[in-house]
Formats: C-alpha cells, structure tokens, sequence
C-alpha cells in the first residue's frame, strides 16, 4: 500500500481557545529568502509551511491585539491565504458614530515596508494629486510639489506645477471628459504614476485664476518625499510667525529634517509657530515627540510622558510586543539615530501656544503631536477640519516577507487622556463626536501656494491670532470650472466603483499611522 500521508507540520493543530507561543511559529516560512534586505540584515527565514504562518499570525494577534477577545478564534488550516487569514484577525465592531472600530489593519511586502522607511527613491514627478473628481467631468488638482523635482522645474519663467493646476490632457487625451474606452483610462492612470525613471508625459493644465492654458513636458525621476516640504518665517504686526509644512514623520529622514528646521526657525525670533500638518498622515512616534520637546522646551516637558501605551488587558502592565514593562514614552530632547547623530541636543522653542493646521488626513503620530502637547498644557489652536481620529499605534511585526500593522496599543498623553477616536476639531466644528479644542474650523484652499500668508487655513491661523476670534468662513466652491477655493482635500480617497473612475492614489502603509520603530540599537536597551 502506499505510504501514509506525512503527519501536519509539530503545533499545527488547530483547538480553540487554545494558543501556542507566536514565538513557535515565527520565521517558519512557506517560501525561503535567502541573503540579506537593503538594510544589511540577513534573512530570518527556515523551511516552514503556509500553515505556520497563519498560526503565527493567530497566537501574535492573541498576543499583542489591543482587542484581542473582540477576535474571533479561525482554524489557520481551513484558510490558503495568509493575507486573507490576517484579514480575519482583527474586531469588526463600530463606533457610535458609525466607524469601523479597527480601520487601520494592513499589510505589505517587508521590502516595501524597509525601502519606505529608508526614503529610497521612487519614480515620480514630484507632485502631490487630489482627485477631486474621479469620474467625468473629472477634477484633478495638484496640491503641492517637492523642491528641486521635474514638477517644480521652472519653465518659461514659472514651475512646470503649482499648487492648484488642473490636468486637462495627457498626451493628447481629454482627462476631463474622455478617456471613455479601457484602453485611454489605462493610459491616463499609467502618466499619473509613472514606474520608471524617464519616463516622459505631456500635460495640458490650467493655473489658478489663469485663463490659458499651458502645456508642458514632465519626465519621472526618483524621488524622496522630502518629510519638511518647506518652512519661512512671515512678519506681523505683533512679531515674527514660523511656518512649517510637514508632511511626514514617516522615513527615518524625518528626524534630521525637522531638527535643521527648528534649528533654522529658533535663530530668526519668532514668537508663534504654525505647524501645517494637514497632509501628514503620521509615521515615527519617536519623531512627534522630539518635535513636542522642541515646541514646548525643558521646562514644560522635562520628566512628563510625551505617550504612555494602553495595551491589551490581558498584558497588565507588561509591553506583550517587546517583554519587559510597560514603560511610558517621554518627550525625547536628543537625537536617536534615526538620521541625526545619536544624542545631539535637540533645539526648542519654548512656546507655551502652538498653531497646527489640520484636515482629516491629519492622522496618528499626527494627533499625538496634539493630544502630547496638550497634556503639558501647552496650548493647541486647531485651524482646519477634524483630523482622522487614531489614537492607536503598532510596532511593525515582518515575518516571512510581509509586515504586517494590527493595533496593539491606545496611547494617552501626560494627562491620561486618549480618547480621540473620532478625531480632533476647532472649537467652532459642527462634528458632534470629536474632542474639541481652541481655533476654527476653515476648508482647504488650493488656490494659494502653501506657506502663502493668503491661503485659507494659514490665514485663518495669522487673523485668530491677532483677535482671538474666528473670521467668517470662506463658502466651498465646488464645479468643474470653479476655482479650488475652500475644498476638503482628500490625498487618499476612497477607490470609486465605476468603469470611467480614475485609480485613487494610495498611501504607504507607514504614512497612516503610528509607528513604534527606533533604531535598532534601541531595542537592544528596551526604549
């Protein structure tokens, strides 16, 4: 007879309820990678099955999921997906104000996730897309561009794009009204994100408050997102104002980048500072809180939690991702390592009033750089919209080349406040559910350049300052011919079912959240 049918890989039988170490399973893969990543690390991985990367998946979500009993206990061996099987791992409980209660679980290839991290470079024309109209008449816009990129190249005396040009034709092909059969749409989606350096596109836009239109030639280059888009000081009345576009705390150049920042800004006298966070989705908690040391200064901060971590109630007061205790986050005075050398002296500012201009693409380490200050009593004046209401973070967990992101953790600031699921609003908000803290709500405005003193937000932010009040609300304009006055911006939006529907931009998994990584030689003394 024929021989038995060899036995399930040790640990891979299934009872519920019943829950090996994540430890058992972890790097047992079903396929090898051999030689190291772009870090210089060489690859954990050992013969293992697809199997045991489901069980890992389970007993590291039973481990560490901040809601880990609203989880529902799947048989790992009734699933051939792995990414299908994580998808089950999580609550799927809503909100009373009808959100999903987990909205943040993803995935990605780990070299995705560690050329991210790194800034490597991608093709791009260096500028940032707001589909404002996916469908005919399509509306796309551009909301800002990075220095010294194809995008911002000067030709015939002006960049090839500035904040609120709108793409009427791609290589001869209407974006607005055509682009009708499969073929076109192809097209049109491939010139908006190039996949290799060089390639070449020609564009048909029209300017803010233009009425020509211009035509102009882009060709990709590999870029990095530079984490700071740009910074200057306006003078008022009442003195100096620093201005800061950030964009990301997401690559680990975030850090150098904003300390050359601060160190800029604290040698020019300012007495207020606006931080434009509208667009930064979030990334390195570490990061946010050496800006809020760099806000506040020592005396406000020293000895405080910039962020303690809430884990699973199953942890007590352990850290279940990393062992030992639970210990809180502090405002962080020095470099880390992350790009400025480790332990060089962080600049501050030593405001006691920081404005922070807000949309709801303002998300995580974001919001933290809000709720920390505000639990040192450091006063936040929101200029915006409410920001996306993500009070939890996670440490980035690879295994077998995927990373994965499952909530682990709810921070709260000095105060022991967290709750802010639905998010940060001006006081004046109509939002019934957010927290609500001093400034005014006001609509994006892609009709001035950002940094523009004139731009609705940043404007806003200089009137509030002098009164104390809030100046009217600027009506939103919306129409296919309309000025991009006053819109809500969307960098991300939700993917439209319909055939004519352009692609929506996505975002890197670590630039919508909060993530825990320090340099690795950190992890090696806990914090």
């Amino acid at each position: 007879p024929p021989p038995p049918p060899p036995p399930p890989p040790p640990g891979t039988t299934w009872t519920q309820g019943q829950y090996a170490p994540a430890s058992d399973y972890i790097n047992k893969c079903a396929v090898v990678r051999t030689g190291v990543d772009i870090e210089g690390n060489p690859y954990p991985d050992q013969a293992g099955s697809l199997v045991q990367e489901m069980f890992w998946l389970r007993s590291w979500t039973k481990q560490t999921y901040l809601w880990e009993n609203e989880v529902t206990d799947r048989d790992p061996n009734t699933y051939t997906d792995r990414l299908a099987y994580f998808g089950t791992q999580k609550t799927f409980a809503i909100t009373a104000s009808g959100e999903n209660k987990d909205d943040f679980h993803f995935s990605q290839p780990t070299a995705d996730y560690l050329a991210q991290r790194n800034s490597a470079p991608a093709p791009s024309y260096g500028a940032e897309l707001a589909i404002i109209a996916a469908v005919p008449p399509r509306d796309v816009r551009i909301v800002y561009t990075e220095p010294n990129s194809p995008a911002s190249e000067v030709d015939l005396g002006q960049p090839k794009l500035v904040r609120g040009s709108r793409i009427l034709e791609i290589d001869g092909i209407d974006l607005v009204n055509g682009g009708n059969t499969q073929a076109e749409l192809d097209l049109l989606n491939a010139a908006l994100s190039p996949q290799t350096a060089g390639e070449s596109h020609e564009f048909v836009v029209r300017d803010p408050g233009a009425t020509d239109n211009r035509t102009i030639t882009l060709a990709a280059a590999n870029i990095s997102e530079k984490p700071v888009n740009r910074f200057t000081t306006i003078d008022t009345a009442t003195g100096p104002v620093g201005y800061i576009l950030f964009n990301t705390f997401s690559p680990f150049a975030s850090e150098k980048d904003i300390y050359d920042t601060i160190t800029s800004l604290s040698g020019t006298g300012i007495t207020d500072l606006v931080i434009d966070l509208r667009y930064n989705g979030g990334g390195l908690l570490a990061v946010s809180a050496q800006l809020g040391y760099m806000v506040a200064g020592p005396a406000r901060t020293q000895n405080k939690t910039f962020e303690a971590l809430r884990f699973n109630a199953a942890a007590g007061n352990s850290d279940p991702v990393q062992g030992g205790p639970n210990e809180p986050f502090p405002f962080v005075d020095v470099g880390l390592g992350f790009s400025l050398t480790e332990n060089t002296p962080l600049p501050n500012l030593g405001l006691d009033r920081v404005y922070i201009l807000t949309t709801g693409n303002t998300c995580s380490a974001s919001e933290a750089l809000v709720n920390g200050l505000r639990g040192v009593d450091v006063e936040v004046v929101l200029i915006g919209n409410t920001t996306c209401g993500k009070p939890y973070g996670f440490y980035p967990a690879s295994n077998c080349g995927e990373t994965y992101y499952s909530i682990q953790f709810q921070g709260v600031n000095d105060k022991g406040f967290g709750d802010y699921a639905d998010g940060f609003a001006p006081l004046n908000s109509s939002d019934t559910f957010a927290v609500k803290a001093p400034g005014c709500a006001a609509l994006d405005d892609l009709s001035h350049e950002l940094g523009d003193p004139a731009e609705n937000l940043l404007s806003t932010a200089l009137a509030y300052r002098e009164t104390g009040s809030c100046p009217a609300p600027v009506t939103a304009v919306t129409g296919p011919d309309a000025q991009p006055l006053a819109l809500e911006v969307t960098r991300f939006p939700v993917p439209v079912d319909d055939p004519l529907a352009l692609d929506a931009p996505q975002p890197s998994i670590s630039e919508v959240n909060r993530d825990m990584t320090l340099p690795r030689h950190k992890w090696e003394t806990g914090r």
